[in-house]
């Protein structure tokens, strides 16, 4: 902020430079011309009159000449009197549009500017200290642009970690309405609505549950959701149903396969102990997906981009939540590069390239330092999971404000 309000000041200066300079110089050559003018016209009438006078006999030749110089003397004593005068008029005027001009300006500013925005835009710069500081910066963000959902999304999940389900539960919803009702975010916004009420399988929880498997049937947020609910419930053949779907399609090595297993062993210890049978385990999940992605600029912005610049290279569902499946980070000073983006790449776990039929590729540089907004973007159409290989995207194109 600094550097802008320096920035602001040096062209304050320029511009009243620009304004008063020529409005004095003009004021005082106008004033000085129509006066001096007029002294002057005054001064040949009365030269006029007294030789004329002289021819008719009234005045001898010492008193014309002392009459002469009577005139120039109220002639020099006008223009001395017109100088000072304008002086005067110079004192205040110069002095109020030099005040009024800062003032009218700082106003509009503080009415349309975005000195807020610019000032998130510096702190996104600067790696966040702790979880207090991204939630605080992600609420500034919302607050200053409360249309972007990845925000909203991200958000919730923040208020998630720092157990704050009352406050997820809006960030979710409002991602929702933003960006569609994907299943994804129909299950954060259950789990928060779960929590929110005490651990209480709300009809609202339910409804929103249901419609996020109808959409998506491995949707691992909701699955893991009813699950808990269906144990607390004691209805264990279906807690150990959504939990063996939830392992279905979970990574080997995902932590919180460990936890899921642990519960369905209980809930079988339970069924056993009533003679119930035992729901059959799902099929295995799809196999990884790993895509190739050479990234390159285009020549011509060459020179409007800096080595130290952010570049980060996403892939993300092409009918689905708006945030990356899968990301790298890297710098502009890198391209061009070839990066490699599969499962174990997901920004979550449950959000995996394999669980989505078609994706979009994004190479977004960003001065920021932004993974959501940047200057410059490079993007490919729609493309089939499983049969998109290798590619290429070329950043080329301004991204829109």
């Amino acid at each position: 902020m600094t550097a802008f309000w320096l920035a602001a000041a040096v062209l304050l200066l320029a511009a009243l430079a620009f304004l008063l300079i020529p409005l004095l110089r003009g004021r005082r050559a106008q004033a000085e011309e129509d006066r001096t003018a007029l002294n002057v016209a005054l001064y040949q009438e009365r030269i006029a009159e007294l030789e004329a006078q002289y021819l008719a006999g009234a005045l001898d030749k010492p008193q014309l000449e002392a009459g002469r110089a009577e005139a120039a003397r109220e002639l020099l004593a006008d223009a001395e009197q017109g100088e000072g005068a304008h002086r005067s008029l110079g004192r205040w005027l110069p002095l109020a549009l030099a005040v009024l001009v800062p003032a009218v300006g700082l106003g509009l500013y503080l009415h349309w500017g975005a000195s807020d925005a610019l000032r998130l835009r510096e702190q996104l710069a600067v790696a966040p200290k702790n979880m207090d500081e991204v939630i605080e910066r992600l609420e500034e963000t919302v607050r200053l642009q409360p249309d972007q959902a990845e925000a909203w999304y991200f958000l919730g999940r923040s208020y998630m970690a720092q157990q704050r389900p009352q406050d997820a539960a809006p960030a979710f919803a409002r991602a929702a309405e933003l960006a569609g009702r994907q299943p994804e975010l129909l299950g954060q916004w259950a789990q928060a609505l779960y929590f929110a009420a005490g651990q209480k399988f709300t009809a609202e929880v339910r409804s929103l549950s249901e419609e996020a498997l109808q959409a998506d049937p491995r949707e691992v947020t909701t699955l893991g959701l009813l699950g808990i609910a269906a144990f607390e419930e004691q209805r264990y053949a279906d807690a150990m149903g959504y939990w063996q779907r939830l392992v279905a399609v979970l990574e080997p090595n995902d932590p919180s396969r460990q936890a899921i297993e642990g519960g369905i062993a209980r809930a079988r210890e339970q069924l056993v102990a009533r003679g119930e049978p035992l729901p059959k385990a799902p099929k295995a999940a799809a196999a990884a997906v790993e895509l190739k992605v050479k990234v390159s600029l285009a020549p011509e912005l060459a020179g409007k981009v800096r080595p130290d610049d952010s570049l980060f290279v996403f892939a993300r569902a092409a009918s689905g939540p708006p945030m990356p499946l899968a990301a790298k980070r890297l710098k502009v000073s890198d391209l061009p590069v070839e990066v490699s983006l599969s499962d174990a790449d997901a920004m979550m776990p449950q959000l995996k390239l394999s669980n989505f039929a078609e994706i979009q590729l994004v190479a977004r540089i960003s001065r920021a330092g932004s993974p959501m907004a940047g200057e410059w973007i490079g993007q490919s159409g729609v493309l089939k999971t499983a049969e998109a290989g290798a590619q290429a995207l070329v950043i080329d194109t301004a991204e829109q404000k």
